[in-house]
C-alpha cells in the first residue's frame, strides 16, 4: 500500500514562499521604527483596503469579533434593541449583540446561498414592530417589546448577502445594516464590492480568510465622517483629543503594525489570488455537477469563496463521505455544524428546534472541501473521486 499524502485544507505557506522576501522587509521595516501600536503600516492598509472596495473611511482594529462590536458601540445600539440576524453564522456575530446589551432576532437562510433570507427578513422586522411571535419567531424578552435597530447580513462563506432586498427592508423601518464580512473581502455584489454595504461594514483578517494576517485583525469601513470618528475613538479606550482624554466607554480593538505589515505584503497579490480562487471554485463545480449540491453563486454576484462548502443527502452521509476523505489523507471541515439559535449560549432566548428549519437542515448536511489559490486541478480530481 502507497503512503498517504495528507492535503492542505488552507496552504499558507505556499503563500508564504511566494511572497517571502516582502513579507520580510515589512516586518523588518517595523522593527526598526518601532511604532508597534498604531504604526504607519496600519495607516497605509487602512488607505490601500478603502480605496480597494471603494468606500471613504477604514479602521483597523484587533480581530472580526471587535470589528462588529466596535459596529454596534459606534451605532449606540444596546439593552432593549433588537438587531436581526441569521443563525447560520460563525458564534462571533450574534455574540457581540449579546455584549452590547442588545438582542439577537434571528432570520433563517435562503437554501440556494446560506445567507439571510430578505422575505423572512422582512416577517421577523414586522413580527418585531408589532411584538407578535405569530408572524415569525421571536426571543423570550424580560422586558417586554424589542425595539428593532439593526440587520447583520453575514456574506457567508465568500457571497454576499442580497442587500437590494435587505436594504429596502431597512430603509422601510429606519433600520441600520452592518454588512458582516468576515468572510467576503473581495466578493462583489452588482458591481460594488463587499465592505461598501450598510452603514458600517466589517471584516475579518483571520489566517484562515481570503486575506488574512498571521494573528488575529480586522477593519471597518463606513461613508460616514462622524462614525469613522466614533470607530477610531471607541478601538482605543473611547479615546478623546489625546490618550489620557477618554470621551466614551471603548475597547482596547487596535491592530497591531507588524499585522497590517503582514496584510500588505498580502494585499499586493490578493487580486490574483482572488481569481485563482475562482478558478478553483469553477473546477469543483464542473467536477462535482450532478453528484453532489454544489454552490450558487446568483447572477450579478461574485464570491470571495473563504470555503467551498457542499450539500449530501444527511448526516450519516456527510459521516461516510468525511471518513473516506479522511482517509485518503483530505482534511474536511464542517461550517456550521449547530445552529446559532441552538447554542447553550443562546438558550435563555428561548428559541427551539424547528423555529429556522433551513438553518437547520444545512447544518445536518453540509460540509466544506480544501479550498485556496494553490489547490492544484490533480488534488481536485483526486478529492472529487473520492466522492
Amino acid at each position: 500500500m502507497g503512503e498517504k499524502t495528507t492535503m492542505n485544507f488552507i496552504d499558507l505557506a505556499a503563500q508564504q514562499r511566494r511572497i517571502s522576501k516582502e513579507l520580510n522587509a515589512n516586518i523588518a521595516r517595523v522593527l526598526a521604527h518601532g511604532q508597534y501600536i498604531n504604526g504607519p503600516e496600519v495607516r497605509e492598509l487602512e488607505s490601500a483596503l478603502a480605496a480597494y472596495v471603494g468606500t471613504k473611511h477604514a479602521v483597523g482594529c484587533a480581530s472580526g469579533t471587535d470589528a462588529l462590536l466596535m459596529a454596534l458601540m459606534a451605532l449606540d445600539i444596546g439593552p432593549g434593541d433588537a438587531v436581526l440576524t441569521s443563525p447560520f453564522t460563525f458564534f462571533a456575530t450574534a455574540e457581540v449583540i449579546s455584549l452590547v446589551g442588545a438582542t439577537p432576532v434571528f432570520v433563517d437562510i435562503d437554501p440556494a446561498t446560506f445567507n439571510i433570507d430578505p422575505a423572512k427578513l422582512d416577517q421577523a422586522v414586522r413580527a418585531v414592530e408589532k411584538g407578535d411571535s405569530s408572524l415569525h419567531p421571536l426571543p423570550v424578552t424580560a422586558g417586554g417589546k424589542l425595539r428593532p435597530r439593526a440587520v447583520i447580513p453575514v456574506d457567508l462563506f465568500g457571497l454576499p448577502a442580497d442587500y437590494d432586498a435587505i436594504e429596502a427592508i431597512a430603509a422601510r423601518s429606519n433600520l441600520s445594516v452592518i454588512e458582516d464580512a468576515a468572510q467576503s473581502f473581495g466578493g462583489e455584489y452588482n458591481g460594488r464590492k463587499c465592505c461598501s454595504f450598510g452603514r458600517i461594514a466589517c471584516t475579518s483578517f483571520f489566517p484562515a480568510k481570503p486575506l488574512g494576517c498571521y494573528g488575529d485583525g480586522g477593519m471597518c469601513f463606513t461613508e460616514d465622517d462622524r462614525v469613522a470618528e466614533r470607530l477610531r475613538s471607541i478601538r482605543v479606550h473611547g479615546q478623546g483629543s489625546d490618550k489620557y482624554e477618554n470621551i466614551r466607554i471603548g475597547i482596547n480593538g487596535r491592530l497591531d503594525t507588524l499585522q497590517a505589515a503582514i496584510l500588505l505584503a498580502k494585499f499586493a497579490i490578493f487580486p490574483e489570488e482572488l481569481e485563482l480562487r475562482q478558478e478553483v471554485a469553477r473546477r469543483y463545480n464542473e467536477l462535482l455537477a450532478d453528484r453532489v449540491k454544489t454552490p450558487e453563486v446568483p447572477n450579478g454576484y461574485r464570491s470571495a469563496w473563504a470555503q467551498y462548502s457542499i450539500l449530501v443527502k444527511d448526516n450519516a452521509e456527510r459521516t461516510s463521505r468525511i471518513a473516506k476523505l479522511k482517509e485518503a489523507g483530505i482534511p474536511t471541515a464542517i461550517y456550521y455544524p449547530k445552529p446559532l439559535h441552538l447554542q447553550t449560549a443562546f438558550s435563555g432566548l428561548g428559541y427551539k428546534e424547528g423555529d429556522f428549519p433551513v438553518s437547520e437542515d444545512c447544518a445536518r448536511r453540509i460540509f466544506s472541501l480544501p479550498m485556496h489559490p494553490y489547490l492544484a486541478a490533480g488534488e481536485q480530481r483526486r478529492i472529487t473521486a473520492l466522492l
